[in-house]
């Protein structure tokens, strides 16, 4: 019988994922993976400050879904299939332990990537996946029961093919893939920081709030946790996770929009106001600028200070009341006008790809076209940071490699029938 072949595009973790787990269970199979730059894993490379943060110590499928803004219903069946706790097993079988965090997300304990690209180069090597590099798809069609898939290099044809390429982020470049029918959610970009040209604020840069509430004015979005202050906005764990749950809102005002942070959220307007007076009598000698009463960086108190009028020299009984009302607004209700995003490093993600509806979640296949199979970022979904986006890339690979090791077997079996 004549060998298959699989042909996976993208040379990412998705795609590695999907490669090397169909090599091994599928000794005859002829595995081809496709990369069109001359790197392997890339963002595994990068990721977590080049520590790799490859999944998050999240184990209840529930909770684990709603750390995705988009794919949450698609996830909750592909996670039955490969879990975090699956993830930990696999690198761990082949001699990769992971260490968790204190907020959960889990990395090599050698704190480096290069134990992951080392690891999924081995499996590699180990089980025969031919490697072809600086080769970009330009085609894919189907020719009877198999692909014809067009590089810029040369011409396969296979029995399977796995689109694992990663995101995109103009529809255009999608070209390849909707000419087999299938269709694109736009793409819009997730997980960036917020810019804030021309605001005092930037002087700050370096200066993490471990705790703040952001929130989009005029919407529900909310988010709560650290904000880091960059030279050119605010960024951190906070502005992250609001950037992924309002990418599409927020693409659609073309990143120009108002952010409500509330640099002190256990206090609301009025609590806080009676936390101040109670504090002025208290302390009623000292002065504002000498110490702050909720532990913020001192750089921060400072600009509170002069964004509310106050003279840092001021002792807290002589605080006139419109400069404590003006305090109480800056630190609860701090208006800042977003104008423009950045990407946030390697974490950049794009929001849109394949319609999931268009994908059978346990099998990662087309519904459209069998043995086509979809993995990682070229799916509509994306997750917050924290290690979720690599969860559904093993996720997705390792369910398109039993997948595609299933059908295989089917097609043997029938093989081994011989009529006399």
């Amino acid at each position: 019988m004549q060998k298959s072949t699989l042909v996976v595009v993208g040379g990412g973790a998705a795609g590695f994922f999907c490669a090397v787990n169909a090599a091994r269970k599928l000794p005859n199979l002829r595995v081809i993976l496709i990369e069109k730059s001359s790197k392997l894993l890339s963002k595994v490379r990068i990721s977590g400050g080049g520590r790799c943060n490859l999944t998050h110590a999240c184990f209840e499928a529930g909770v684990l879904t709603k750390k995705y803004p988009r794919g949450e219903r698609f996830l909750k069946k592909a996670f039955r299939h490969f879990s975090p706790a699956d993830t930990i097993s696999w690198f761990s079988d082949r001699g990769v332990e992971l260490k968790e965090e204190a907020d959960g997300r889990m990395f090599p304990i050698t704190d480096d990537s290069a134990t992951i690209v080392d690891c999924l180069l081995r499996e590699a090597n180990l089980f025969g996946v031919e490697i072809l590099l600086n080769n970009e798809v330009k085609s894919i069609k189907k020719t009877g029961s198999r692909w014809n898939i067009k590089t810029s290099r040369q011409e396969i044809v296979a029995e399977y093919c796995c689109i694992a390429c990663g995101g995109y982020p103009k529809d255009s470049m999608f070209s390849w893939l909707t000419s087999t029918g299938h269709t694109i959610e736009t793409p819009v970009p997730s997980l960036f920081t917020f810019n804030l040209p021309g605001n005092e604020i930037n002087s700050l840069m370096g200066v993490v709030v471990q705790d703040t509430q952001l929130k989009i004015s005029g919407t529900k979005l909310i988010e709560r946790g650290p904000v880091l202050i960059t030279h050119w906005g605010i960024s951190g764990p906070a502005v992250l996770r609001l950037s992924a749950w309002g990418a599409r809102h927020l693409a659609g005002l073309n990143w120009h929009f108002k952010v409500i942070a509330n640099w002190v959220p256990s206090y609301n307007e009025n609590s806080l106001l009676a936390f101040i007076q109670k504090y002025r009598f208290e302390k009623a000698s000292q002065k504002l600028g000498n110490r702050n009463p909720f532990n913020l960086p001192q750089r921060f108190w400072e600009y509170i200070l002069v964004a509310s009028g106050t003279d840092a020299e001021t002792r807290w009984s002589d605080l006139p009341g419109k400069e404590q009302n003006r305090l109480v607004k800056n630190l609860n209700a701090m208006e800042l006008a977003v104008s423009g995003k950045t990407t946030f490093k390697e974490e950049f993600v794009t929001a849109g790809g394949i319609k999931l509806e268009e994908v059978d979640p346990d099998t990662m296949m087309s519904r459209i076209h069998p043995n086509l199979f979809f993995a990682g970022e070229i799916l509509d979904v994306d997750g917050i940071t924290g290690g979720f986006n690599f969860q559904h890339a093993w996720t997705s690979g390792w369910i398109a490699s039993e997948s595609i090791a299933a059908s295989e077997n089917q097609e043997v079996k029938k093989g081994d029938f011989i009529e006399f």
